[in-house]
């Protein structure tokens, strides 16, 4: 395996599994300059990286509980600063139980900049949680620009629920900046599904037959995407945020 095999491979790992260029690119990223350490991903990656999210199973509530005293801002900037979606996403998330609005800024950048996947509505979520101008105005920025990408399917849907979430409960009307923007997105996705489908039946029907070909083409005309937004489940994961800032004091 060469060594530029074993560099993609490695990024795709970390989350960047889309390499794009974006008007934030002169922002500078808080990066570390040294690997985590097995023992610290063992006690503050694998545990909560992939239970963070859930709302059913919240065991892992009590476990953020029990390291409370532990969760110093040397650890959530490690946890920030390290090129993998699994860090990031565990190090925005207690920043915020802990209240380290010093670390807004690094936040905002990796959002803004979306370098590694699997992470973006995590920022949200936080940003969200904060509900502060300077946080909000992330969320802004970050639709501005994503919006008009249709071909990057990042977190456009949920920082869109964010926003929503946030004019309900600040009275503003910022999702109204975005509508036109995000209607035109959806028209465009479908367009590029259509041509991606008709790619797709092209490729069948030379390895399968036309009957496989036109049998794909139906079931994709048939398909309904879902652009429904709704902030069900953003409300309950601030009513969590909420419980573990108070008891994290």
């Amino acid at each position: 395996m060469n060594d530029d095999l074993k560099n993609q491979i490695k990024l795709h790992s970390a989350g960047a599994t889309v390499r794009h260029w974006s008007v934030f690119e002169h922002l500078k990223s808080h990066r570390n300059d040294f690997k985590l350490d097995q023992e610290f991903i063992n006690k503050w990656v694998l545990p909560f990286y992939m239970k963070i999210r859930s709302i059913n199973d919240t065991s892992w509530i009590e476990k953020i509980k029990q390291l409370k005293d532990e969760i110093t801002e040397e650890v959530t900037l490690t946890l920030l600063g390290d090129f993998n979606w699994r860090a990031r996403l565990v190090g925005a998330y207690l920043s915020a139980v802990k209240n380290y609005e010093s670390q807004i800024d690094i936040i905002g950048i990796h959002l803004l900049k979306s370098e590694v996947c699997y992470v973006g509505d995590l920022y949200s979520l936080v940003f969200t949680f904060y509900n502060q101008p300077k946080t909000i105005e992330y969320l802004n920025q970050y639709l501005h620009y994503y919006l008009q990408k249709p071909e990057l399917y990042f977190d456009q849907d949920s920082i869109l629920e964010s926003i929503i979430y946030l004019d309900k409960i600040n009275n503003t009307n910022n999702f109204f900046k975005h509508l036109e923007s995000w209607k035109k997105m959806n028209e465009s996705r479908n367009e590029l599904s259509k041509i991606r489908n008709i790619q797709v039946a092209k490729i069948l029907e030379e390895h399968e037959g036309k009957e496989k070909s036109e049998e794909y083409i139906k079931a994709m005309n048939t398909f309904i995407p879902n652009h429904d937004l709704n902030i069900q489940y953003i409300s309950r994961q601030i009513e969590i945020l909420k419980e573990l800032r108070e008891y994290c004091k």
